[in-house]
């Protein structure tokens, strides 16, 4: 069997999985979950082992430091992915669920209903808490989930895998519902996003090379989003403590993640009295700090900034400051360099918050609140299965909701049109 025929017929295997789960009731889908949640619970010496071979071949491969963390499974990571199935479990269904309904002059009865997308291929790296975290939102919705994760994690992502699909097989889980592929072709990703009239969505989480490589290639819809290049504007009205503390806050505290503020703007009636007292914090944290000529003036430890910098995603600690005549100047620079991913504003003034948030075009828009708050947990949603950056057909932290789509239910009593 060649490579493209072994995708074909995972995704046709997909496709019957996902007919099957879209009869199956909220309260048996939950048990499922509970069961997938068993199931890792009573493999975890076997996933450990299998993660202690990933681990070992990393390391041989010379894999850095902070990917060796992202691969590594622990006692307390392999709970967390059971206790985060069982979440799910605790999360209101959105299938089935009536979005608007409405009646027509002529008495047609219209129903927009939320129904499960169908198939969805996850594409991920090194991470492999990601194939339980996507298992379990995708049987959540009843959406068949087809898994591609990255070589470093394979066999990881096998054992998770195998575990949840004989812990869910107990509860009768659709054959299939849950598949991952076990190559590490890469040509296997080009495969799995041809495949149209089987997969219906396509997700790559990771690195910009990764997500450009599925767009480029893919033939089925996909939602994505390629970094987070955050900015913080600090209005000329802002309370600079409160500034300095949310700037703090979303550079520092986890500096390697797609809502972590990268570039700080400053208006210029502010700039002489907040960026001193901005660099010598950023500096007392490790920061460092690049920027254009008027807050190097302000601030000598600040380096100078390159084009480039001003669309740089650093997940590090590192920021890049510069200084702006007005809100209005902020937001096209935004909107120029930005990614549109999360954004935010601190001021006092209305009128500048409102320009901000009805002008700045990303996912996400903040008014005197850090940009670390983007993710599906912080928003109430519960679990999410990633960020969007797109327009259609979600944006922002994409929950349960965001993997349903919606069908018209039209019932009548003998209507024809004229």
């Amino acid at each position: 069997m060649t490579l493209h025929d072994e995708m074909v017929a995972i995704g046709k295997n997909a496709v019957a999985a996902a007919r099957a789960l879209a009869l199956i009731s909220a309260k048996k889908k939950n048990a499922i979950l509970e069961a997938m949640a068993s199931g890792i619970e009573s493999c975890q010496n076997s996933i450990k082992e299998a993660n202690a071979c990933d681990l070992a071949a990393a390391r041989e491969a010379g894999l850095s430091a902070p990917m060796l963390e992202r691969l590594e499974l622990t006692d307390a990571r392999i709970k967390a992915m059971a206790d985060g199935l069982r979440e799910i479990c605790a999360l209101k269904d959105p299938v089935g669920r009536t979005i608007r309904k409405w009646t027509r002059p002529n008495g047609l009865k219209i129903v927009k209903r939320r129904v499960p997308i169908g198939v969805i291929a996850i594409i991920y790296e090194s991470r492999p808490n990601v194939t339980a975290d996507a298992a379990g939102l995708c049987i959540k919705t009843a959406n068949a989930v087809i898994l591609r994760g990255g070589k470093e994690a394979i066999n990881s992502n096998r054992a998770i895998a195998e575990a949840m699909r004989e812990g869910g097989g107990r509860k009768k889980l659709p054959q299939n519902a849950i598949q991952l592929v076990t190559t590490t072709d890469r040509e296997a990703v080009r495969e799995l996003v041809s495949l149209e009239g089987l997969v219906d969505l396509a997700m790559p989480r990771g690195g910009e090379a990764l997500i450009r490589a599925v767009v480029e290639n893919a033939k089925v819809p996909v939602i994505k989003h390629y970094k987070g290049v955050c900015h913080i504007y600090v209005d000329d009205s802002a309370n600079a403590d409160m500034a300095l503390k949310i700037i703090e806050n979303a550079k520092c505290q986890r500096p390697a993640v797609c809502n972590a503020v990268e570039k700080v703007l400053v208006h210029e009636k502010f700039a002489s009295t907040f960026i001193p007292i901005l660099a010598e914090k950023m500096t007392a944290r490790g920061v460092e700090l690049r920027g254009d000529d008027s807050s190097r003036a302000l601030a000598p430890v600040i380096k100078p900034a390159g084009e480039d910098d001003w669309s740089a995603e650093y997940l590090d600690l590192v920021l890049a400051v510069k200084v702006v005549k007005s809100v209005k100047a902020a937001v096209e620079h935004i909107n120029h360099y930005g990614s549109h991913h999360s954004d935010a504003i601190i001021a006092e003034a209305g009128k500048a918050r409102k320009i901000f948030t009805r002008e700045v075009d990303s996912a996400v828009v903040y008014e005197n609140a850090s940009t670390r708050f983007t993710d599906g947990g912080e928003f109430g949603m519960g679990a999410e299965i990633g960020i969007s950056t797109d327009k259609l057909h979600a944006r922002g932290p994409m929950g349960l909701e965001e993997l349903t789509t919606y069908k018209y239910i039209v019932t009548g009593n003998g209507q024809v049109r004229g």
